[in-house]
């Protein structure tokens, strides 16, 4: 049994990257950019006007001083117009500034009659002006590699005028549930039997990815129907599997992918729901065997094999988000392994929820965060933590 962060360093080394494909940049939401793009262009591209109003020399303006209007700017192509010395031009939100012009009076700040202003307030230099590349320069870095293509990101690609981006590669996964006693939804259910939730929620999980495909398919707790679905899987770039990964006479998912030819890295891990996983190779394809119990199925997926699909899909930030909180109540481990407490965070507060057993599936449900208490760790009521959220 090794620890978690053994564990982790293994998998990661053993991830591959694969050639990046070439997207729109609307296809590409949410993918991670597979290099650095620099800014083209400076934003804005020339100075223009941040309010409705009008375009001064601020030299000519005191209160009470009388400008001539010469012409009007609408947001849109330059009309080439100039300012000069005793010179006014009515200009709109996001017009071209007009050569000669220092300045922008605001139209509630004047009195117009006709086509002269009286200037009612003190005008200052660069006022109201939005200066060219005051928000982004030529050659600044806009997305890096590994990050997270976001709306405002595409937005700020299509404002350099790229059409494309290079980003992080397709992932295909086979999801393969195990287990005599598991039907799927919707099949009569007979005693002694459990419905297929885990391999709806690796799916949901998997969904959250953006180009990641899956597949799935059960099969009992028969060595060729296992062989089988374990080589039509290896076909793919990841298996995961749920369930037949601990020691029972049932559990037939190590001793199979040995006889395959596969090679294991990881079986068993220090962690708290989870100690029964297993990570190996076979071919180009990387197998992952997770527990059986739900919420030991949720968790190794959230600490291994989430990390290693991040890597694959491109990204640079492989880790769980984290927030801070308060603990609202005593917690102690006094095992041997860490163990991740389920529980709810609101308003800052943390609170372990419902039963923290491995086939506590309810109380995950309930759940939106993880808490990691490491072996013989106590933590008081009121202590400042952090929590790892998964939405």
């Amino acid at each position: 049994m090794i620890s978690e962060q053994e564990a982790r360093a293994q998998i990661l080394e053993a991830v591959r990257p694969s050639p990046p494909r070439q997207l729109s940049i609307l296809e590409a939401l949410d993918c991670f950019a597979a290099q650095d793009y620099l800014g083209r262009l400076p934003l804005p591209t020339f100075d223009n006007s941040a309010m409705d109003g009008y375009a001064v020399i601020a030299a000519d303006c005191r209160p009470g001083a009388t400008l001539r209007l010469i012409g009007e700017q609408p947001a849109g192509l330059d009309r080439q117009l100039r300012v000069t010395s005793g010179a006014a031009v009515r200009i709109f939100t996001g017009a071209p500034v007009p050569e000669g012009a220092d300045a922008v009076v605001m139209q509630e700040e004047v009195t117009r009659d006709g086509e002269t202003i009286t200037v009612n307030t003190a005008v200052y230099p660069r006022q109201y002006i939005r200066e060219r590349g005051c928000d982004l320069v030529v050659g600044e870095k806009i997305v890096a590699a590994g990050e997270r293509i976001r709306a405002t990101t595409v937005a700020l690609l299509a404002s350099q005028g790229f059409e494309t981006v290079s980003v992080g590669p397709e992932v295909r996964v086979a999801i393969i549930s195990t287990g005599d006693e598991v039907v799927n939804p919707g099949e009569p259910l007979q005693p002694g039997q459990v419905y297929n939730s885990n391999s709806v929620l690796l799916q949901s999980l998997l969904r959250r990815f953006p180009g990641v495909f899956s597949a799935t398919q059960h099969c009992g707790d028969d060595r060729d129907s296992l062989r089988r679905a374990l080589t039509a899987g290896a076909k793919n770039q990841l298996v995961i599997v749920s369930g037949g990964v601990s020691v029972g006479e049932h559990d037939l998912v190590q001793a199979t992918l040995r006889s395959l030819g596969a090679r294991i890295h990881i079986w068993r891990v220090a962690i708290k729901p989870g100690k029964p996983f297993l990570f190996g190779r076979l071919g180009d394809c990387l197998f992952f065997g997770l527990p059986g119990n739900p919420v030991s199925a949720f968790v190794t997926f959230l600490q291994f094999v989430r990390p290693a699909i991040l890597k694959m899909l491109g990204a640079s930030n492989l880790e769980l988000s984290t927030l801070p909180a308060r603990l609202v109540v005593d917690l102690a481990n006094d095992g041997e392994r860490v163990h991740y407490v389920r529980g709810r965070l609101e308003e800052g507060n943390f609170t372990p929820v419902g039963r923290q057993e491995s086939h506590a599936l309810h109380g995950l449900s309930q759940a939106n965060a993880l808490l990691r208490v490491a072996a013989g760790e106590s933590l008081p009521a009121g202590a400042e933590i952090e929590v790892r959220v998964w939405e």
